[in-house]
């Protein structure tokens, strides 16, 4: 599925323009006017990037991304007329991507896009298998090999494995886990998902000298591959 880009900006042209370019790309797009809808769209969608605005109504850009980074890794670009060096670091500091400056070549903010993403997402060996140091996850055939080795996994710590392989650097909360890997309807509590990690820290890193899931303190855990 191509990549969803979440649009923030309250000038409805922009927008179109953006949407319009994006789409033509292959990209899907999601547009917010304000920051209060764009941190709720945001949670909802678990969009590929962002492309933020800093000022909008009700919050602001650089409160969007504070807001985003407290929990996700997820790419951002900001997008915003202010030209100043002192908001262009501001923006890096708080954790954005890249900056791009109103008004804006569409082409050189597509180019920008694909190069943030070629960095944040895992190198593909092909459709369906995802390839790190020392570790191959095939969506297709269920199966995980550390080095050559096949890993025997249950069914749900296949797919806790591969949600998080799927989306690197980004940090999920215990809730969120429950509800995207285990499902909206699951009654479970969060100690369901520390288990199911604990095993498959077991089972995996115990096999390689390399360590895949990291655990964020006080929000939850995330894929980054580290060796040691």
């Amino acid at each position: 599925m191509n990549s969803l880009v979440l649009v923030v900006d309250d000038d409805e042209h922009i927008c179109e323009v953006l949407r319009l370019s994006l789409e033509s790309e292959k990209f899907r797009v999601e547009i917010s006017l304000d920051g209060a809808e764009a941190l709720a769209k945001f949670q909802a969608l678990h969009p590929e990037l962002v492309i933020l605005d800093v000022m909008l109504p009700k919050l602001n850009g650089w409160e969007v991304c504070r807001e985003i980074r407290k929990t996700s890794n997820t790419p951002i670009l900001m997008l915003t007329a202010k030209g100043e060096e002192l908001d262009r670091v501001l923006g890096l500091e708080l954790g954005a991507d890249d900056y791009v400056l109103k008004p804006f070549s569409p082409r050189e903010l597509i180019a920008r896009v694909r190069a943030i993403l070629r960095r944040t997402t895992p190198v593909l060996a092909s459709q369906n298998t995802l390839r790190f140091a020392g570790l191959t996850v095939d969506m297709q055939g269920h199966e995980v090999r550390v080095g050559q080795d096949i890993v025997p996994l249950t069914p749900k710590e296949f797919e806790l494995l591969s949600y998080l392989a799927q989306n690197p650097g980004r940090v999920f909360t215990r809730d969120q886990l429950l509800s995207n890997v285990w499902g909206y309807e699951y009654l479970g509590d969060a100690r369901t998902v520390d288990e199911h990690i604990k095993r498959l820290r077991q089972k995996v890193e115990s096999r390689s000298n390399q360590r895949y899931i990291k655990t964020v303190w006080g929000l939850g855990y995330k894929f980054e591959v580290v060796t040691g």
